[in-house]
């Protein structure tokens, strides 16, 4: 079974920013552009990283409130399809 979530985008000067929403639980994830962007991890959140060719993504969930690991990780791997990254791999730290 394939869930949708849904994803919001801004535009902010030169820094695009997204992030993915779980309506059923109500859990968000921000998306950062590590090439183009800095990131600093928050406490309390819940941080992944993806690569794939050259392209680097930071991630990391607003509003953590003891989410099931696998919902997070599913909700990573749904935005990289949606992307079109077939090759991403997923890393708990910075690779």
């Amino acid at each position: 079974m394939m869930l949708n979530y849904l994803i919001s985008t801004t535009k902010s000067g030169h820094s695009k920013k997204a992030a993915i929403h779980d309506p059923e639980s109500k859990l968000k994830i921000k998306v950062f552009d590590l090439v183009k962007s800095r990131f600093i991890p928050k406490k309390g959140e819940v941080t992944y990283f993806v690569t794939a060719g050259t392209e680097k993504i930071g991630f990391q969930t607003e509003g953590y409130k003891k989410h099931k690991t696998l919902l997070i990780l599913h909700m990573i791997a749904w935005y990289c399809m949606y992307l079109g990254l077939m090759e991403a791999q997923i890393h708990p730290n910075w690779p």
